[in-house]
């Protein structure tokens, strides 16, 4: 194996991380508009997973737990821009002590840096590609990649005509909404292009056959129900490995995976033990064909942000238990409207003009004045069945139907943020079991 003479059959290792990317927002997991053709063809030639979710759907929290394999509250990077606490090791550390040559290109969107000491760090995404090209270290290499997009400002577009993209249910249909999720699609292909600069990178060098090369995003995209929320739109996250003559291609996986699990999941495949009292657990076994489950539901918390003041910032702090058929939420300050970025910023590169539309149309639409209010309003609790509602329309916390599956799971949260040492999630739910 070229470029492995001293590491013997210990693979490289390529995360490649975008920011804000909606789970089934590419041709791979079927959209069938949008254009990622280097998304589509590493879903071709390695494993698609279909129920991946983010620990927390905010860009620093859900990367902290990434790069330390423990979750929010375990790490201390809950809320946004807060650091991690002391004496927790970090994804660079371990490659660095397993005989890796650390490298991270991209947003570097965890603190305090000096606690993830990268041996090669630039902030230029689109500088990776050149990097890889002429590494030629003896040691095997880890590299992360952190795309900005589609993180806005998104681009403007020149490539979708907004009449033919296909809205959710959960949309406000206006053409203000058509046309930024036309940026925003023309943003994900430009992200798209990134990640097929890599690949083919690899590819040329030979290095395919010996390189786990894994494509995630940190959460959901910056849409409404989507990042800031626990719904499946903030946290479910499109997750594709490859890696030939290890992962079957064009193989599908539902087994539940938490980011958490990435961490593991890289030093299992490099041969190194997985750290004892950390929250991720390795799915390599699942990648390998040896396993077709991983775990039976898995926990996601929001703290929130104080960036951007005053009708921006988001203080609406939730917990959530996802099973393979339900998604239970305690909301913990449901008298706080539902703020963030896209309600409240009104100008400059990051505003969008679609919330704005939709609250004009939701004076006299009813189906916009309902998605409106349960954007902007939360309840204390909130119970989804996606065999029956896959976009999360129907709350079903008051049927008196799924009163035993809202108590099993109020139980499962509430003893997770206890071992989690969540003192305000425990707070919250040991009065409502």
């Amino acid at each position: 194996m070229s470029g492995l003479a001293q590491s013997e059959q210990r693979p490289h290792i390529i995360l490649f991380i975008s920011d804000d990317h909606g789970w089934n927002d590419s041709g791979a997991y079927g959209d069938g508009y949008i254009k990622t053709p280097s998304i589509n063809q590493l879903a071709a030639e390695g494993m698609k997973l279909t129920h991946a979710y983010a620990a927390t759907p905010l860009c620093s929290p859900s990367r902290c737990v990434i790069q330390t394999g423990l979750m929010p509250h375990r790490n201390g990077g809950h809320k946004f821009g807060t650091p991690i606490q002391s004496g927790i090791m970090t994804m660079p550390e371990y490659f660095k002590k397993a005989g890796y040559y650390t490298a991270h290109f991209g947003k570097f969107h965890h603190n305090p840096r000096k606690r993830f000491p990268y041996q090669h760090i630039r902030k230029d995404e689109t500088a990776a590609a050149s990097f890889l090209m002429n590494y030629k270290r003896k040691q095997p290499l880890f590299l992360v990649v952190c795309s900005h997009p589609p993180h806005t400002p998104w681009v403007k577009n020149e490539i979708y005509d907004p009449s033919k993209i296909k809205l959710p249910p959960n949309f406000v249909d206006t053409p203000e909404t058509r046309e930024d999720r036309a940026r925003y699609y023309s943003d994900v292909t430009l992200m798209d292009q990134m990640l097929g600069s890599v690949i083919n990178v690899v590819d040329q060098k030979g290095w395919k056959d010996e390189t786990l090369l894994i494509y995630t995003t940190d959460q959901g995209s910056n849409w409404p129900f989507s990042k800031w929320c626990v719904y499946d739109g903030g946290l479910r996250v499109p997750l594709i490995a490859r890696w030939p003559g290890e992962i079957d291609p064009g193989s599908i996986a539902g087994g539940m995976v938490s980011l958490a699990d990435l961490l593991p999941t890289c030093l299992n495949a490099a041969g190194e033990e997985i750290p004892a009292g950390i929250d991720g657990k390795s799915f390599l076994p699942m990648l390998r064909g040896q396993r077709t489950s991983h775990r039976e539901g898995v926990f996601g918390t929001h703290t929130g942000n104080d960036n951007g003041g005053p009708g921006i910032a988001n203080a609406c702090p939730a917990r959530t238990l996802r099973t393979e058929h339900f998604r239970y939420i305690v909301n913990l300050s449901p008298e706080t409207p539902f703020t963030t970025h896209i309600t409240g910023c009104k100008s400059g590169p990051h505003y969008l003009p679609h919330w704005d539309s939709w609250l004009k149309k939701a004076e006299k639409d009813p189906h916009a004045a309902q998605l409106v209010r349960r954007y902007l309003k939360r309840p204390q609790e909130e119970l989804y069945d996606y065999r029956k509602d896959p976009f999360e329309l129907n709350n079903l916390a008051s049927h008196p139907e799924y009163a035993h599956v809202m108590k099993s799971m109020r139980v499962q949260l509430l003893e997770w943020c206890e071992s989690q040492k969540d003192t305000e999630g425990v707070k919250v739910l040991n009065p409502l079991r």
